[in-house]
C-alpha cells in the first residue's frame, strides 16, 4: 500500500467498560451512548470480542505486543504506578512496527505497563521526580507520550511528557468517598483527578491537528470509567443511572469529539477508529445500584472484571473505517485484542518476524467482509486476575479453575467443597455459564486441555517457529492445566 494511501489508526481503549454499557450492543441498556452508537452504525460492531486478560496491565501488554500476557513475566494480577517495565526491551510493538513503516506514533493516556523511575532511596516509592523516566512508551515505538504511569487511582499523580514529569509533586492526596477512591500518594500541582480525562482528550485533538499531513497511529488508553468515578458537571445525573453511568457518557462524548475532529480535518474517510475496553466492568460501578434501574454492565454474561467468566473478558469492540469497512456491519466471529499486531501488519504489508506477534491473528478479512472457509482463530485463551486459564474453541469453553478466578462468587479459595476442579460450558446453549458439563464431555475437555498445553509449550498459538515464554513456566495455575 502506498504511503500516501495508508490509513491512519486511532485506538481508543476504555478502562473497565462493560459490553452492556454501550446501547448499540445492549437492547436493555439504560445508558444512551449516542456517539458510540453512531460509530457502530457507520462501521462494524463485534459481538464476540475478547481481551486477553480480565484485568488491565496484562490486556495492554497483549494489545501492544500481539503476545498473550501470561507469556510475559507477569503471571497474575497487575502492575502499580512505581513498578518496573513489563514489555521486554527488544520486543517489537504495534507502535515500533508502524513507526518503522513511516507512521507518526503517539501514546496519550494511561500507560500501566511499568516505568523505570529514578530512585532517591531504597524504597521503590522514593522517586527523584526531577530526573528522566525510562522504559516507557518512547522506548517502545512511540514518538510522543503524554499521560500517567498507571490507573488514575494509583500514585504517583503526575503527568509524564515523553520521559519527564511535567511538574514535581508538592503535596499528598487524600482518599475521598468509595466511588471516588484513589490511593494515597504524591500529587503534582498541575494534576487534578477530575480534570485528567479532559486534559488527555485535548492532547489527542491537538495531536490529530499536528499529524494531519502524514500517516499516524494514536493509542489513546482512557483513564475512565475506572475509579475514581468522576463525571464532570455537564454529565452528572445525565445517564439516569448512577455516577458510573454518567462517567460512561463522558467517555462516549470523548469518542464524539475525536470523530468530529477527524471530520473537521478531512481525515475521517481513511482513518480507522477502534473503540474497545481492556476488560469487563468493575464491581466498583455498583452493580446492585445499576440493576435497580435495569442496567447490567455485563449484559447477559456471567461475572465482572477480574473473572474467567465471559463478563471478565468479553468486551465491546467497534471499528469505523469508511474507506474499508461497510457501514452497519455486525461481526459474530470470535476475535481477541491481541490481534491488533498482525492486523496492522497485514494492513501495511509488513512481514512480521517469527518472534513477534506470536498469538496475533489478522482480522482484516473480517473488516473487509470477506467470506471465511473456516474460523480465523483456531481458539482463544483467556486469563483471570489470579492467573487461571481458560480456552475457547467454537461453542466450547474450558476453564481450568473451580470458580471465578477473580472477584465474583465463587472467589478463589472459597469455592464450595464439592466444586469440580474445572468447568466446561457450551456457550451456544449456556451463554450464562451455569451448567458445567466437564463430566459429560471428557473428550472435549481432553482436546481443549491438550491444545492449551501445546500453545503454552510452543511459545505461540499461531504458525511459526517455536518461541520461549518469559519467566518460569511452573507457576501454580499452570499445574491445573497440565494435570
Amino acid at each position: 500500500m502506498a504511503n500516501g494511501n495508508r490509513p491512519n489508526i486511532v485506538y481508543i481503549l476504555a478502562d473497565d467498560m462493560g459490553y452492556g454499557d454501550i446501547s448499540y450492543l445492549n437492547e436493555a441498556s439504560k445508558i444512551n451512548t449516542i456517539h458510540l452508537d453512531r460509530m457502530a452504525r457507520e462501521g462494524m460492531a463485534f459481538t464476540d470480542a475478547h481481551s486477553s486478560s480480565a484485568v488491565c496491565t496484562p490486556s495492554r501488554y497483549s494489545i501492544l505486543t500481539g503476545r498473550y500476557n501470561w507469556r510475559s513475566a507477569l503471571k497474575q494480577f497487575v502492575l502499580f504506578g512505581y513498578d518496573a517495565p513489563l514489555i521486554e526491551k527488544e520486543r517489537m510493538t504495534v507502535a515500533s512496527m508502524l513507526k518503522e513503516a513511516g507512521y507518526r506514533t503517539a501514546c496519550i493516556g494511561k500507560w500501566h505497563l511499568g516505568l523505570d523511575w529514578s530512585r532517591s532511596g531504597d524504597n521503590k516509592e522514593d522517586v527523584d521526580f526531577t530526573r528522566p523516566v525510562s522504559g516507557g512508551p518512547v522506548e517502545h515505538g512511540f514518538d510522543y507520550f503524554f499521560g500517567i504511569s498507571a490507573s488514575l487511582d494509583m500514585a504517583p499523580y503526575v503527568y509524564i511528557e515523553n520521559d519527564r514529569v511535567t511538574a514535581v509533586p508538592d503535596s499528598f492526596s487524600q482518599n475521598p468517598d468509595p466511588m471516588q477512591m484513589w490511593r494515597h500518594g504524591p500529587v503534582a500541582p498541575d494534576f487534578k483527578h477530575e480534570e485528567v480525562l479532559q486534559v488527555l482528550t485535548q492532547k489527542v485533538l491537538d495531536t490529530l491537528e499536528t499529524n494531519r499531513d502524514e500517516p499516524f497511529f494514536i493509542y489513546f488508553p482512557l483513564t475512565a470509567p475506572h475509579t475514581p468515578i468522576l463525571p464532570s458537571e455537564p454529565f452528572q445525573g445525565k445517564s439516569g443511572t448512577n455516577s458510573y453511568g454518567d462517567f460512561v457518557l463522558m467517555c462516549d462524548d470523548v469518542v464524539g469529539q475525536i470523530n468530529a475532529k477527524l471530520e473537521e480535518l478531512g481525515l475521517s474517510d481513511n482513518t480507522i477508529v477502534i473503540y474497545t475496553s481492556d476488560n469487563g466492568c468493575s464491581p466498583r460501578a455498583n452493580y446492585s445500584e445499576l440493576l435497580q434501574v435495569g442496567h447490567n454492565p455485563s449484559y447477559i454474561f456471567r461475572g465482572t472484571k477480574a473473572d474467567i467468566y465471559e463478563g471478565g473478558h468479553r468486551i465491546p469492540l467497534i471499528i469505523k473505517w469508511p474507506a474499508g469497512i461497510q457501514a452497519g456491519s455486525i461481526c459474530g466471529e470470535t476475535v481477541c485484542l491481541v490481534d491488533l499486531m498482525r492486523t496492522a501488519a497485514e494492513l501495511i504489508g509488513y512481514q512480521l518476524p517469527d518472534n513477534t506477534g506470536e498469538d496475533s491473528v489478522s482480522n482484516l478479512p473480517l473488516w473487509r467482509g470477506e467470506p471465511l472457509a473456516a474460523p480465523l482463530r483456531e481458539a482463544v485463551v483467556h486469563h483471570s486476575i489470579d492467573g487461571s486459564f481458560s480456552i475457547r474453541q467454537g461453542r466450547w469453553k474450558l476453564e481450568l479453575c473451580p470458580g471465578s478466578g477473580g472477584w465474583s462468587d465463587p472467589v478463589p479459595g472459597q469455592e464450595p467443597a464439592d466444586s469440580p476442579p474445572i468447568q466446561l460450558y457450551d456457550l451456544t446453549q449456556d451463554i450464562g455459564e451455569r451448567r458445567n458439563m466437564w463430566d459429560q464431555q471428557p473428550e472435549v475437555v481432553e482436546r481443549l486441555r491438550t491444545l492449551l498445553i501445546s500453545y503454552i509449550e510452543d511459545g505461540r498459538s499461531t504458525p511459526g517457529a517455536r518461541q520461549q515464554n518469559t519467566g518460569v513456566d511452573d507457576w501454580p495455575q499452570l499445574a491445573r492445566v497440565r494435570r
